[in-house]
């Protein structure tokens, strides 16, 4: 490799980089010092200590982006897209961004999910200017680039607007690295306080689930779902098999804890450090785990809300009816709604918050 003279852009941009690390720095100094001279009274209140926490961790990850922005300009290399987030605090701030998780086979789905839980046209841009929350179907491109698949998916997104295209190449056994895509792609696109990723076969009530993401928007690196640790398949042939099942211990062993993959959500700040690493975050098997190993080894609050893991009626229907109504709703035998692009339907009816229902919480 030869290295390519220095010229004054260059340099410019050096400084100019310099710069921002020593400014984040520099805050983070002051926000450290000014939280070690509080009144007594002050750091009484938890909401206020968890939000200082919580503005030190974004700048931290503004920090890691910025170092990392310097390292590939003076390494010669050209500067990535999920580097350039640290330049999101200009944006506008969004309560969440909802990656609907779908495949090139899945039109069905998508259109029953656009007829039950996801508002449509001014609705949907109403929703994202007044209540914050952004949704978007997820997928990428087929391993034939422009093809009739990729074709199919354009022709959707001129009628409905509502996809996010990533650069990633479509196939089930890629999930854990389309993963990685989207949160990389949607916190260089929205900033948001949480990213939630959700299957095309997942019932979701959003006001519900705004509302239980807004409890946790003022702590820092935080963890959602419903939480589980279950076997490790070594068996080759069955589904979820796991091909490393040797790093987990001997026969027998489980997981660590981790969301289940049906819905999750993750801050802001873990979502920009999947950003800043994803080359060098290792892919297992089942995307739910990828997550939970990439997390596992961080500070990071693991929330399990068994609010976001019901059943399908009659289960989801007596919870609404006690009041306790569901994020998210779906059977655990098909790993999703049974049948979704029919029952989504009846889960919505028997299960669903009225259609006014998102709009009277302020998040």
């Amino acid at each position: 490799m030869w290295i390519e003279p220095e010229g004054k852009d260059s340099v410019s941009t050096r400084r100019n980089r310099g710069e921002s690390i020593s400014l984040i720095q520099e805050q983070k100094q002051v926000i450290r010092h000014e939280s070690n001279h509080v009144p007594s009274e002050f750091s009484m209140k938890d909401n206020n200590a968890q939000s200082l926490e919580k503005t030190i961790s974004k700048l931290e990850a503004e920090l890691a982006a910025a170092r990392a922005a310097q390292e590939s300009i003076m390494n010669g290399s050209p500067l990535a897209e999920s580097l350039k987030i640290v330049e999101s605090t200009t944006k506008r701030k969004y309560l969440m961004v909802i990656g609907i998780n779908t495949a090139f086979n899945s039109r069905k789905r998508r259109d029953s999910v656009r007829g039950t839980w996801m508002p449509q046209g001014d609705k949907r841009k109403k929703l994202e200017e007044e209540k914050g929350i952004v949704i978007r179907f997820v997928i990428g491109h087929s391993s034939t680039s422009g093809g009739i698949l990729d074709k199919s998916i354009e022709a959707e997104e001129k009628k409905h607007g509502d996809f996010l295209r990533l650069e990633h190449v479509e196939g089930y056994l890629e999930l854990s690295a389309k993963t990685k895509a989207y949160f990389a792609t949607a916190v260089s696109l929205w900033d948001a306080d949480f990213y939630v990723k959700v299957d095309d076969d997942v019932h979701v009530n959003l006001a519900t689930l705004g509302k239980t993401l807004s409890r946790h928007r003022l702590k820092p690196r935080v963890y959602v779902g419903c939480m589980k640790s279950g076997p490790i398949l070594a068996k080759k042939g069955v589904r979820y098999q796991e091909p490393e099942h040797w790093k987990f211990g001997g026969e027998g062993n489980k997981y660590f804890r981790h969301a289940t993959g049906q819905l999750y959500a993750i801050s802001n700040d873990l979502a920009t450090y999947i950003a800043i690493n994803q080359h060098v975050l290792h892919k297992y098997a089942n995307e739910d785990v990828s997550l939970g190993a990439w997390l596992i080894g961080l500070d990071v609050s693991h929330v399990d809300d068994k609010g976001l893991c019901c059943g399908t009626p009659p289960d989801c229907e007596w919870k609404a009816q006690a009041g306790n109504v569901c994020g998210a709703s779906f059977d655990w035998t098909c790993s999703g709604i049974c049948r979704s692009d029919e029952r989504i339907y009846e889960v919505h009816q028997r299960c669903g918050e009225s259609e006014d229902e998102i709009w009277k919480p302020t998040f």
